[in-house]
């Protein structure tokens, strides 16, 4: 039984009818024979399913730090063991977490540990083991809703700031509520790659759960309360672009808009040189332009964008994009002739449409509010509140974890185990609440074990 149920209703709490679960697929891009699952936190019981909708059977109950599982394909099934103790051959596996605080450790073994993209990776929640048709491992993590927003946006944004971190999970959140559905066919929700969002790692930072709950039931939608698209991207280069500019539609809340707050960042412009050749030869051979017209030479070798422009001789930008692997569709062409190369000039990276995160991270070190932000980017859009999030919960707990950042601050040169980890610590807080109201302070002998020492 799980003893607190808290990630969902009490750190978080902020579920709608249509998702407090979501079940996202791991390593999606990548291809793995063989998973090795650790634990560094809490304990699971492992479950094991023959075949396809047949009887689930408990393999191992509580199985914690100190032991592991192995799981490999043989043929079309599944060979699994834990501590080298074999279990023997079954169609799927689940681990399924006694308690909310519980973290699991992926790690791709053999020669899946050298493929892009296998790299360990820490999960909260339950994980579910199965077989895609190439023979290869399908890894989903069931986990809260919430927790899954907290890891995207710790995998999709930077900084130190919450309400950085409380801007992309409002935007994170938007678009996962109205996509929900987007990977159902597969059996899952969402992948973890930018396909749907970035989900790279459980949330290890408490400042970024922080911005997450302080983000508690918000989402943007339009003036008819309907959830919008959020598209981001890493830098506008100084202007947004219209929706209709990088995609079909041409959505009102979607407008290309100045964006000086994206200049002087990380981002923020870059060069690529490329021979005037394989330039001249790519619009000829891919777009059939006559490069011999001297009108059309000189537009290919002079092009200039004082604002965001979406077409070059009639050829999409984001198709140039796409083929050249640019960083943006927003850059200038001027030719080197002693070199024999045409430079780029380019602004920003990323398809340019919605919120610029490099822009709205120098807005937040300028002071504009969270709500200031979004409704830059995101033209005529609403915050929507949702009333059945238990705010209580949030401001109690948030309390807590406000009190972990400050003392991680503090305290930043020293070494730390996993035990220091924001999630068992806030736990143990939790804990040792509930225990001073339940138990009798002379039966408190165990105390000691609870409690955080540096």
């Amino acid at each position: 039984m799980k003893r607190l149920m808290l990630i969902a209703t009490l750190l978080l709490a902020a579920f709608t009818a249509s998702a407090d679960h979501v079940k996202v697929r791991l390593y999606s891009t990548t291809s793995i024979s063989t998973l090795n699952i650790s634990f560094d936190l809490g304990s699971y019981n492992l479950y094991g399913i023959s075949a396809k909708g047949g009887e689930i059977q408990l393999l191992e109950d509580m199985v914690s730090e100190g032991r592991s599982v192995l799981v490999y394909t043989e043929g079309n099934q599944l060979h699994v063991s834990v501590n080298e103790d074999d279990l023997g051959l079954f169609h799927s596996l689940r681990l399924e977490a006694t308690d909310t605080a519980c973290i699991l450790c992926l790690n791709p073994v053999g020669n899946d540990a050298n493929a892009p993209g296998a790299k360990q990776r820490t999960y909260e929640g339950d994980l579910e083991v199965g077989m895609l048709p190439d023979g290869s491992l399908c890894i989903v993590n069931d986990v809260e809703f919430e927790t899954y927003i907290a890891g995207v946006t710790q995998s999709e944004i930077y900084g130190h700031h919450s309400d950085i971190f409380r801007i992309q999970a409002i935007i994170s959140r938007t678009w996962a509520l109205r996509n929900i559905n987007k990977h159902a066919s597969d059996g899952y929700n969402f992948c973890d790659q930018v396909h749907c969002q970035a989900y790279l790692n459980r949330c290890i930072r408490p400042d970024i759960m922080m911005g997450t709950i302080q983000s508690s039931g918000e989402t943007l939608v339009d003036s008819t309360g309907a959830l919008i698209e959020t598209p981001f991207h890493s830098n506008s280069g100084g202007q947004t672009a219209n929706s209709e500019d990088v995609w079909r539609a041409a959505l009102p809340y979607l407008r290309s808009v100045p964006d000086t707050f994206s200049f002087r960042m990380r981002q923020s412009d870059w060069t690529r040189t490329i021979p005037i050749d394989r330039w001249l030869n790519y619009f000829s051979r891919t777009h059939k332009l006559n490069t011999s017209d001297s009108t059309v030479l000189d537009s290919l070798l002079h092009f200039t964008q004082e604002s965001r422009r979406a077409r070059l001789l009639g050829v999409p930008l984001t198709r140039v994009r796409s083929d050249m692997q640019l960083k943006s569709t927003f850059f200038s062409v001027t030719p080197d002739s002693a070199s024999g190369n045409v430079i780029l000039h380019g602004h920003g990276y990323g398809h340019g449409v919605g919120l610029s995160q490099e822009g709205a991270i120098r807005m937040v070190t300028l002071g504009y509010s969270y709500d200031s932000i979004l409704f830059h980017y995101y033209t005529g859009a609403v915050i929507h509140h949702d009333p059945t999030a238990n705010h209580s919960y949030v401001e109690h707990y948030a309390d807590r974890l406000a009190h972990i950042i400050d003392e991680d601050s503090r305290k930043q040169t020293q070494v730390r185990s996993k035990k220091d980890d924001w999630l068992g610590r806030l736990f143990r807080l939790r804990d040792r609440e509930e225990r001073e109201e339940i138990y009798i302070e002379a039966e408190q002998d165990n105390e000691q074990d609870w409690q955080y020492e540096w």
